[in-house]
């Protein structure tokens, strides 16, 4: 599974981005979530959706401000966030791993595919 995030940027609290990630391979993931990464800090679960039925998880702390959804026609994970905050700023990486079971949608290390990753600024 290959993956390709894009979208990040700097933007203002209250400010809204869109992240993508265009996946490609031969194996579809069960599940496909996004996590980040801030400065000095461990890679932490934001959001994951099962990839047949669209069910949704996400992190308490971006519950009701960041969507996550699938176009599965073009094999393409997005992550809308609204109302950002200075504390959301980090590195969100995309991910996949076509072993993935419920129970490990939020563990990092049960993913073996990521994306490059892209930077998410939030300015106060």
């Amino acid at each position: 599974v290959q993956l390709q995030a894009s979208g990040g940027g700097l933007v203002q609290a209250g400010g809204s981005l869109r992240l993508s990630c265009a996946a490609s391979g031969p194996t579809v993931s069960r599940y496909m979530g996004w996590f980040r990464q801030a400065p000095g800090k461990e890679r932490e679960f934001v959001a994951a959706i099962r990839w047949s039925g669209g069910h949704t998880y996400y992190a308490d702390s971006v519950k009701g401000r960041f969507t996550i959804s699938q176009d599965k026609s073009k094999n393409m994970l997005y992550l809308l966030m609204n109302s950002l905050r200075p504390e959301d700023t980090a590195v969100y990486y995309c991910t996949a791993d076509p072993s993935i079971i419920l129970s490990n949608v939020r563990v990092s290390r049960a993913y073996n595919y990521w994306g490059q990753g892209t930077l998410v600024t939030v300015s106060s």
